[in-house]
Formats: structure tokens, C-alpha cells, sequence
């Protein structure tokens, strides 16, 4: 059976890139993700994590853009991957994410406790 970790791992390698508009931070709202996900990102204050969700944004959402884009939450790389999830400003890979493992993150997401990064 597989832990938390080599689950993200395995759907973080299925879930296509593109890239972002230079400069967008459209979808760079407030998420939640799992426990296993949240142990990858840098630890923030309580203030700074108010301070964020005051503006409606990601507390790790820095001046040029994301500041932890390469260890990012599984929501966050599905924007734009899909048509139930699309880049506000039209950017898309070159072929969407598959519906299985689309159906797969969600699942993921509905059945591991989450937290607001």
C-alpha cells in the first residue's frame, strides 16, 4: 500500500505543465492541500498567513510570482490542465490531463484531511 507521499509523487507525474502568463497570479488564491503536501512548503507566521488571506491570496504567493512553484499543491498544478479548471488568461498544455487521474487528485482531495496553506 502506498503512503501519502508516493501517492502525490505518482499524480504529481500525471498532471501536464504549461506554461503560466510571466506576470499572472489569477488562480493564486487561498487552497487547501494535504498534510503530506503542506510538510513540503516552507512554514509561514500566523500574520503572514493573515496578511495573505486578507488580500484572497496564497500566503506563499511572493512579489514574482509563487515562491514554492516546484513543491506547489496538486490543486494547484490541476488549474489550467483542465476544462473544469481553466486558465483565466487561456493557457493550457498541449494535451489536458486525462480524465482518470483527474477523477484520481480529486478523490485524493476529498478523502485526506486538508488545511489552508
Amino acid at each position: 500500500m502506498r503512503n501519502d507521499i508516493e501517492i502525490v509523487d505518482l499524480l504529481r507525474e500525471r498532471i501536464p505543465s504549461f506554461e503560466c502568463k510571466p506576470g499572472c497570479h489569477d488562480c493564486c488564491g487561498p487552497v487547501t492541500t494535504s498534510s503530506a503536501e503542506m510538510a513540503r512548503l516552507p512554514v509561514k507566521t500566523d500574520a503572514e498567513h493573515d496578511a495573505a488571506l486578507a488580500q484572497w491570496n496564497c500566503v506563499h504567493l511572493g512579489p514574482n510570482g509563487c515562491e514554492v512553484y516546484e513543491q506547489r499543491p496538486l490543486i494547484c498544478r490541476l488549474f489550467g490542465t483542465t476544462p473544469r479548471m481553466p486558465c483565466p488568461e487561456d493557457r493550457a498544455p498541449e494535451k489536458m490531463i486525462d480524465t482518470k487521474t483527474e477523477q484520481q487528485i480529486h478523490h485524493y482531495i476529498a478523502n485526506t484531511r486538508q488545511v489552508l496553506v
